[in-house]
C-alpha cells in the first residue's frame, strides 16, 4: 500500500519535533521520513533538511530532481523524487510540507496511486506565540504574521488532526496508532 503522511500546521506548531520523535521511535520499522530541500541559511537542528544555495536548488528543479517543490516566507522547499521511488516500492513515507501545497500533493498522489494522508498539527494559539518567539528565527512583527496567517488556516478535509499544545509525548500517543497500521501493511 502507497501510503503518505503528509504532515502540515502553523510555523512553530512543533512538526518537526514531533516527526523527530516518531522517527526515533519507529527507527528500523519500515517507515521513512523524507528530508526536504531548502534555501535556509540558518540551521535547526530539529529540522530534517539539506540546505540548497538557490542556484543549486534551480539547477536541480531544471533537471528534474524534485518530486514536489513549493515557495513559502521567500524560502524554496522540495522534496526529491527518491521519495515516489520509496512510494513506489510501498514504503510508507513521513513529509514534512505545505498546508498551500496540498492540492499539489494530493494531485501528485492520485496520479501515482499514492493513499494521500493530510497529519494537521495543532497548537493552541498562546503556546503557538512561545514557541516561535523561543525559537528565535522571526522578530515580534514576523510572529505576528506568523499567528494571523495561522489563524486563517483549518484542517483539510479528512485530515488526521494532531493536538499538540501540550507534552510532546502525547502528541506521539496521538500519531502512533496510524503510523503502526501503516508500518503492518508493508509486512
Amino acid at each position: 500500500m502507497r501510503q503518505l503522511f503528509y504532515v502540515i500546521g502553523p510555523s512553530g506548531s512543533g512538526k518537526d519535533s514531533l516527526m523527530s520523535a516518531a522517527r526515533a521511535a519507529l527507527a528500523g520499522q519500515g517507515l521513512l521520513f523524507a528530508h526536504r530541500y531548502i534555501t535556509r541559511d540558518t540551521l535547526d537542528e530539529a529540522e530534517n533538511f539539506i540546505r540548497l544555495d538557490p542556484a543549486e536548488f534551480a539547477i536541480r528543479q531544471q533537471f528534474g530532481l524534485f518530486w514536489l517543490s513549493w515557495q513559502s516566507h521567500q524560502l524554496s522547499y522540495a522534496v526529491g523524487k527518491e521519495v515516489l521511488a520509496w512510494l513506489c516500492a510501498d514504503i510508507p513515507v513521513v513529509v514534512n510540507g505545505s498546508r498551500e501545497a496540498l492540492p499539489k500533493v494530493k494531485q501528485l498522489c492520485a496520479q501515482d496511486n499514492v493513499i494521500c494522508t493530510p497529519v494537521w498539527i495543532h497548537c493552541d494559539a498562546e503556546i503557538l506565540a512561545q514557541r516561535l518567539a523561543l525559537r528565535g528565527r522571526e522578530n515580534a512583527q514576523q510572529i505576528q504574521e506568523r499567528l494571523q496567517r495561522a489563524a486563517q488556516f483549518s484542517p483539510p478535509e479528512a485530515a488526521l488532526v494532531i493536538n499538540n499544545s501540550g507534552k510532546l509525548s502525547d502528541a506521539l500517543a496521538q500519531w502512533m496508532p496510524y503510523l503502526h497500521r501503516a508500518i503492518r501493511h508493508v509486512d
